[in-house]
């Protein structure tokens, strides 16, 4: 995109000044971004950071990590045997220009191979340019639009002011790894709380929102950084609608282990009319236990009261559920005997509320707009509920029996991770149907 307006001018000419950055930068990356790498072929050990080969004893055959001899490092074994192997990452620089905060994003590509020393490849993707408003500018190399993958940069282009909604897009919303730790920032982010780490949100992100969001800024200067990470994630309004109980929270230095099991509780307290400034509802001992009562009591009390109510209720509910979320339904991944599927009832919403006792239906997830709840199954058994956020085209909670994952759980990720870009095609598709019309 051409620079148009002066302000766009103005950056992409101080974006052409900087300096490049410098292999000093590149060597830490070298050294931090990376894991170490071992392989096991053809009865022997190859360290893939030091070249170095040895026969290894029966014992450590099967191990998932070893040490190597030569160069004393831990190495991670390949589950495969292959020639060549390759890791990405990307990490980030901070600096200041001319009063913005500068947040310049890197790709970092390791290729290695058997009796070879790696060798690495180091490019500049992307710079995100913050002024002290919070506002955000945002250049970046042009992109293989056809590609499904995250990294099909095309690294011979310039850097080019991108469209404000460039970065809103997940395949773009890019948190490094690692973050330089030489950082340097504009004064009023230090006065706003911000001191030497970014906590695993996105820099640009975190410095953004502590110069335009005071809650942002009370939430970290109260050190409540699961909320602040919670925050800055997909549920900004959940904080908002919740404030009150926050500042209760923050008042009685209480801290929140698991935020969403926390969010889903003041809904509960806020269906029985507790008081939310009250410290014993807001801050219990064990919120996992004291949402499972109120869980339980709000199923009760459905049942016996409202059952009637209830049928019709779901009568409706499902002709909003359906025309909301149709374009989903019949989607399914498989592993085997494992089975992930669009919820397509809203009575399956209840009966899946029931069979891992939690608040899937209580708090009538199937009206969530922007999420998409989905049913892990080993045959016929429910193993864990799945809630998709479609505007992030991430996985916001993945909970099991009681809330707690199963021992499924990494294949159940593993298996949403492949199968994200079905999601995504039917969204687009809908997008083509409205285009046409």
């Amino acid at each position: 995109m051409i620079p148009k307006t002066i302000i766009e001018k103005q950056l992409a000419a101080l974006s052409a000044s900087l300096a490049p950055i410098r292999e000093e930068v590149f060597t830490w990356a070298e050294q931090n971004i990376f894991l170490k790498w071992g392989v096991l072929s053809r009865s022997k050990f190859y360290c893939l950071e030091c070249a170095h080969v040895w026969k290894p004893s029966c014992q450590s055959t099967c191990a998932k990590f070893t040490t190597c001899p030569a160069c004393v490092g831990k190495l991670k074994m390949m589950p495969y045997n292959q020639v060549h192997f390759k890791e990405t990452e990307y990490f980030a620089v901070v600096e200041t220009c001319a009063g913005f905060q500068v947040v310049r994003m890197v790709i970092s590509h390791k290729h290695m191979k058997k009796n070879f020393t790696p060798t690495y490849f180091h490019k500049e993707v992307m710079q995100h340019w913050i002024n002290p408003k919070g506002e955000v500018c945002t250049f970046a190399l042009a992109v293989n639009v056809f590609s499904s993958t995250l990294d099909a940069w095309k690294f011979y282009s310039p850097l080019e002011i991108k469209p404000k909604d460039f970065i809103r897009n997940a395949k773009f919303y890019i948190n490094p790894y690692r973050v330089y730790p030489q950082m340097k920032t504009l004064p009023i982010l230090k006065r706003n709380g911000f001191k030497t780490s970014v906590y695993d949100i996105a820099p640009h992100l975190l410095f953004s929102s502590l110069l335009s969001d005071p809650i942002a800024e009370t939430l970290l200067k109260s050190r409540q950084l699961n909320l602040l990470q919670y925050y800055l994630g997909a549920s900004r309004q959940q904080i908002k609608r919740n404030w009150q109980a926050v500042k209760t929270v923050i008042r009685n230095n209480y801290k929140i282990a698991d935020v969403p099991i926390w969010e889903d509780y003041m809904e509960l307290l806020r269906y029985f009319k507790k008081d939310l400034y009250c410290a014993l509802y807001v801050c219990p001992d064990n919120v996992h236990k004291a949402h499972d009562h109120l869980v339980q009591k709000k199923r009760e009390l459905l049942r016996k009261k409202k059952l009637q109510d209830l049928r019709l209720e779901i009568e409706k509910a499902q002709k909003r559920y359906a025309s909301d979320k149709k374009r989903f339904f019949g989607l399914s991944f498989h592993d085997g005997e494992l089975c992930i599927s669009v919820i397509e009832e809203v009575r399956d919403f209840m009966q899946e509320g029931d069979d891992l006792r939690h608040c899937v239906f209580t708090n009538e997830y199937y009206g969530r707009k922007d999420s998409l709840i989905l049913s892990a199954k080993m045959g016929e058994k429910s193993l864990e509920t799945i809630e998709i956020s479609l505007s992030k085209m991430e996985v916001l909670q993945c909970r099991g029996l009681k809330n707690k994952p199963s021992k499924h759980h990494s294949q159940i990720l593993l298996l949403l991770s492949k199968n994200l870009y079905q999601i995504r095609n039917r969204m687009k598709k809908k997008k083509t149907k409205k285009i046409s019309r």
